[in-house]
């Protein structure tokens, strides 16, 4: 199911859907080959347990979303975007994005050099788009370009075509940016994360949820979840036994053929070289990627292959590309999703 629901038993990241990180896309801009697009997908706008809608506010005031990108290889990043969202004193959202490059890039904190400020935040049909210098940014409410067949996933991969995501919808973050913004070093690593503010005295950020590849986080981690979700991709192999069990179960793999495939799903990045065009897992991920097939041939060593379901039609040609989300309501100022207290 992507990344959603990788808390505790199909649950959220500290119950809180607002930290639930979903999607990672990365891909060159549509007939401008020198910049580049990244959406950070959170918060479902559903539940599986317990079944039912969740919050409306998109996003949480008190958490940090952060983009990170390694220029080297070392999975450490050198780079990091971080987004914060305030409330505007009207019920509604705005954004600050900042960039921090060099050695804080791989820490924690609000500084960093600020290249978005008052960004408004989405939640009807109508996209507010942001542009601040060579940036274009866009928060909100989207449809959720996710699709897959989650209960045939839960049924024991008894797959029936049917898109669960079909008519749901997720809160976005695009940000569109030049590609020397990445480092301008060709391959880069990705991997986006949320953070709360720890519960004791220190004040410091600890990490929700983390994650690129798709669904893995999910199926995989077991009982080292919580780990794995805190955790950093430059100490990932530390999971590798982990999900080499859960392999050998679902898949039938030998010890070491599970060895294998396990090494291929981390350390948990997106590959993305933005002078290559989009295509997962290889390099990047498109909206119409078809990642649940990717890892189902994985999952089940090449024993089911596909979940029967295929891209979504809505996608739109222009910044921000995701399309409007399916419960927009008609309410006087375009509300639809309204501010409320999660």
């Amino acid at each position: 199911m992507s990344h959603h629901y990788s808390g505790p038993d199909f649950g959220f990241p500290r119950g809180d859907a607002r930290l639930d990180i979903t999607d990672l896309f990365a891909f060159p801009k549509p007939g401008e080959a020198g910049k580049s697009i990244v959406i950070m997908d959170v918060h479902p706008s559903f539940s599986v347990a317990p079944p039912g809608p969740t919050t409306t506010e998109p996003f949480a005031p008190e958490a940090l979303y952060e983009l990170k990108v390694d220029t080297n290889g070392d999975f450490v990043p050198e780079i990091a975007y971080r987004v914060q969202f305030v409330p505007d004193g009207n019920g509604a959202l705005t954004a600050t994005v900042r960039r921090v490059e060099g050695p804080d890039a791989a820490g924690t904190g609000e500084n960093g050099e600020i290249i978005v400020q008052g960004a408004p935040v989405s939640t009807g049909s109508e996209a507010h788009v942001t542009e601040s210098g060579d940036y274009r940014f866009f928060a909100g409410w989207r449809s959720d370009p996710f699709f897959f067949d989650a209960g045939g996933a839960l049924n024991n991969l008894q797959f029936t075509g049917e898109d669960t995501f079909a008519d749901k919808d997720v809160c976005s973050m695009v940000l569109e940016m030049p590609n020397s913004a990445l480092g301008g070093t060709g391959n880069v690593n990705l991997w986006h994360r949320s953070l709360v503010r720890a519960d004791d005295a220190s004040g410091g950020w600890v990490q929700a949820d983390r994650g690129a590849r798709p669904t893995q986080a999910v199926f995989l981690p077991g009982d080292d979840r919580e780990a794995y979700l805190s955790g950093e991709p430059a100490q990932d192999e530390r999971f590798v036994a982990t999900f080499a069990h859960a392999l050998e179960h679902a898949g039938g793999y030998t010890p070491e053929g599970a060895r294998a495939a396990a090494g291929t799903l981390l350390p948990d990045v997106l590959p993305y070289d933005p002078m290559q065009p989009a295509a997962y897992p290889t390099n990047g991920r498109a909206l119409t990627d078809d990642v649940g097939d990717v890892f189902l041939t994985v999952f089940t060593q090449g024993k089911i292959t596909e979940d029967m379901v295929g891209p979504h039609s809505e996608f739109l040609s222009e910044f921000p590309y995701l399309g409007a989300p399916h419960n927009a309501g008609q309410a006087a100022g375009g509300s639809g999703y309204g501010a409320a207290t999660h």
